[in-house]
């Protein structure tokens, strides 16, 4: 468990990864696996998958998890509900009992001069004046000397675009502050969003989609089990693509037709390469945001 992370030194040592790590409090999974959880104001209750014991995950003890793991970033266990939940009252609750369980986390926290703490703004799609997320917001301000960063939650569950963009350019959060959308996202969403002032993303989408043989280019979506990519011998997934998978010199170079084999003989390191591949891609259009952000409004509104 984390215990033992914790005698290692932290996660950064025990993987030797000299960089920056963020951890997540345990709370999505009370969407993704509600009919095994019950919430309560303790916290959340789950049932075992697999032997049916009863697993107890509060606010401190997410915390404690989080700072064994000696992350550079972690996030506070939130009440989580579906953007799309037709029940304002389960909403309403959710919110209020979010920011009571971000009091007991700051409270947990034994390690607030080394790892961030971020609140998590929840209230639905709800943006209203005086709404959801304005109460939400305003309740974090008050206790913004315990919160480095930010991070706008709750979203991602099947909303309209509309909504979702509309819930991201309202968010009303500290500019100096990092802002951190969870679960966001596609390579469209990413960029309209950093329009918006978003700082950082997560999201299973670039991994996810490498392991069903979809690679991510700047043209869109290129399906490497489809027929054409049999025939393309010596074309790699994109060219000019930074990563060691497109690049010919490379010992790990594999054309689209080699990938497109190995998807079809449902090969393991297919599935590695092309996760290499989103993810260098998925960094690179990140990096090429920044460097125009940096020099400047003509830059970036011609990278827009």
């Amino acid at each position: 468990g984390t215990e033992l992370l914790a005698e290692q030194g932290g996660l950064h040592k025990f993987m030797h990864w000299p960089r920056n790590m963020l951890t997540d409090s345990g709370g999505f999974q009370m969407v993704s696996l509600l009919k095994l959880a019950r919430i309560t104001e303790e916290g959340v209750r789950f049932q075992h998958p697999d032997d049916g014991r009863e697993l107890l995950l509060t606010p401190e003890e997410s915390i404690r998890c989080q700072n064994n793991i000696g992350a550079d970033i972690m996030m506070q266990l939130d009440d989580v509900v579906s953007s799309i939940c037709p029940d304002h009252n389960r909403m309403t609750e959710a919110m209020h009992r979010s920011v009571r369980w971000l009091d007991r986390c700051i409270s947990a926290h034994k390690k607030p001069t080394v790892q961030n703490l971020f609140g998590i703004v929840q209230g639905g799609l709800d943006v209203s004046p005086g709404g959801l997320r304005d109460q939400c917001v305003q309740e974090y301000l008050k206790r913004d000397q315990f919160l480095p960063g930010y991070a706008i939650g709750g979203l991602a569950g099947g909303e309209d675009k509309e909504s979702f963009w509309k819930v991201v350019a309202h968010a009303g959060l500290p500019g100096q502050k990092p802002r951190y959308l969870m679960g966001v996202g596609y390579p469209l969403d990413i960029v309209v969003c950093v329009a918006l002032g978003v700082d950082m993303f997560d999201c299973v989408y670039p991994t996810r989609t490498a392991r069903f043989g979809v690679a991510l280019t700047r043209k869109g979506t290129l399906r490497l089990k489809g027929k054409p990519c049999a025939h393309q011998r010596s074309i790699p997934v994109q060219r000019g693509c930074p990563c060691l998978v497109c690049r010919p010199e490379s010992p790990s170079f594999a054309s689209r037709a080699a990938l497109h084999v190995m998807f079809k003989d449902n090969s393991e390191l297919a599935c590695q390469l092309l996760t290499q591949h989103n993810i260098v891609y998925m960094m690179t259009l990140m990096r090429s945001m920044r460097s125009a952000i940096l020099e400047g409004d003509e830059a970036y509104g011609k990278f827009l």
